[in-house]
């Protein structure tokens, strides 16, 4: 079990897990399990991490599609934040407790402040990393959003 997985059961919601074998030569992490997983790009979500305002100390979470980017001043918006930018790969690793490419927006080490692509809303559930790669959790965005207390806007681009 990941920090992930203990969060979702309890937290009490309804989910599902997703293994592949993960190829570590993948160009992209979300595209991969994306494609292993028959799923299409934009059900499948990716975990970005961004500091503020330019300081390491003051991190927040992205969730957005594989099928697109993060748009940072969306985020900044989305945060009341003068700017972000893509924190460091070992802060975002030292404040989630997870691995770049396997970093989860469940049972992170530490509560951030995060905030969903608003492209959420239209599935029934969508799927992002369960606490590793080749690991994957599904679950609907109401119920992350319970279990994280993150919010929805339109941060993808």
């Amino acid at each position: 079990m990941t920090p992930a997985i203990n969060a979702a059961k309890k937290g009490k919601v309804k989910y599902a897990i997703h293994e592949y074998s993960h190829d570590p030569s993948a160009a992209s992490y979300g595209e991969e399990a994306a494609d292993a997983l028959g799923m299409e790009y934009g059900r499948v979500f990716k975990t970005l991490l961004v500091e503020i305002n330019g300081d390491n100390r003051k991190l927040a979470v992205g969730v957005v599609p594989v099928s697109g980017q993060l748009d940072l001043k969306a985020m900044a918006s989305a945060l009341k934040a003068k700017k972000v930018s893509m924190a460091n790969p070992a802060d975002a690793e030292r404040a989630t407790g997870y691995v770049v490419g396997g970093i989860s927006p469940l049972g992170q080490k530490k509560r951030l402040p995060m905030v969903i692509d608003s492209s959420a809303e239209s599935y029934d559930a969508i799927c992002m990393s369960a606490g590793r790669r080749g690991l994957e959790i599904e679950m609907s965005a109401a119920d992350l959003m319970k279990l994280t207390g993150a919010i929805l806007a339109p941060i993808g681009r």
